[in-house]
């Protein structure tokens, strides 16, 4: 009889929308039992795993003020104590390589702590050197299931769409920049949260002064998203900056073209995919980059639907299940996981 392995999840729990969280929890098989994350939970429930995602959101508040800030980093203190004290494993999902907006000096002082605390690492994309005996790879799954259900857009030759939350590392600003000065016949919409006044001041005021751009500033339900989305000839996506994107995979799971910035990942992605699917600016998006992935688009369109397979739910929850299993072995019986590494690998 396989053991049953309890994980603290350090996401937000799920809410009723297609999120992260419901993905994750829901292929994995029934001896791995999941609870979310709470400050009271963590420091007096027992559990075999804490799974952190984003780490920062261990210590950081909001607000932020200094009382709250020295509270919370005391129970992180006292977390880590806890898990040291209790042999319990640490699984760390690496969304990216730094948080998007940096912390200061004792933040970091923190985080390294739980670096080195860390029983496994779970990347997203293969490894240069391969993998370690502490690290395995497992990727993003696609959004094919959780989407597929809604109704479609006929696609609107032109139209571009962003989606997705608008904050500074994902340059919504290039794009308003690029597309200013974009031809006749494109147009853009600009789906998604605000995450600062600021941002959503920059977006009305585009909008404002070119009838070309649309826009709906607040997170959207599925049946919205999906709308817009598959309405689109392109998404684009200006990011300063591009690890990982659950974006890109909603987009591609939606049957929609993507322009990226061109990394060693949104390559690989592109030969996962097939061709014609993802296409590429390099440096800052500019409105010469628009004008040529519209151009190459419709030249090459891609043909079918984007080769997805290896990013099924079911694939992932499976090597999630023996990440954890082999991380709570390390933990309570060290070397473990390091006599064998295979127990963790994706075949």
């Amino acid at each position: 009889m396989t053991p049953r392995v309890r994980v603290l999840e350090v996401l937000e729990p799920p809410d009723g929308t297609t999120r992260y969280a419901d993905q994750l929890v829901e292929p994995l098989p029934d001896h791995v039992e999941v609870v979310w994350f709470t400050w009271r939970r963590a420091l007096r429930e027992r559990y075999d795993v804490l799974h952190v995602h984003w780490p920062e959101w261990l210590v950081r508040t909001r607000p932020s003020t200094l009382p709250r800030r020295v509270a919370t980093r005391l129970a992180f203190v006292a977390l880590l104590l806890r898990l040291r004290l209790t042999r319990t494993a640490i699984v760390r999902t690496e969304h990216n390589p730094e948080p998007h907006e940096p912390g200061g000096r004792t933040e970091r002082a923190l985080l390294r702590w739980l670096d080195r605390r860390t029983t496994l690492r779970v990347h997203l994309n293969p490894l240069p050197g391969g993998e370690g005996p502490h690290d395995v790879v497992i990727p993003l799954g696609h959004y094919r299931a959780q989407l597929g259900g809604h109704p479609v857009s006929a696609r609107v030759p032109g139209l571009l769409v962003y989606f997705g939350k608008i904050r500074d590392y994902k340059g919504v600003d290039l794009l308003l920049d690029a597309f200013a000065q974009a031809r006749p016949g494109l147009a853009l919409r600009v789906v998604g949260n605000p995450q600062t006044p600021q941002w959503r001041a920059l977006v009305e005021d585009a909008a404002r002064q070119d009838p070309r751009i649309g826009h709906v500033l607040e997170f959207v339900a599925d049946d919205t998203l999906v709308r817009e989305v598959t309405a689109a000839e392109l998404a684009v996506l200006p990011y300063r900056d591009l690890h990982n994107s659950a974006v890109v995979l909603v987009a591609l799971s939606l049957d929609t073209p993507v322009l990226v910035p061109s990394t060693p990942v949104t390559r690989g992605l592109a030969q996962e995919v097939g061709p014609g699917w993802v296409h590429f600016f390099e440096g800052t998006l500019d409105t010469a980059d628009l004008h040529r992935a519209v151009d190459d688009l419709r030249a090459a369109p891609p043909v079918g639907r984007p080769q997805l397979d290896a990013r099924a739910w079911d694939v992932i929850g499976a090597s999630y299940a023996r990440a954890f299993e082999a991380a709570a072995r390390s933990s309570h019986h060290p070397g473990a996981a390091t006599n064998h590494p295979e127990s963790v690998q994706i075949a």
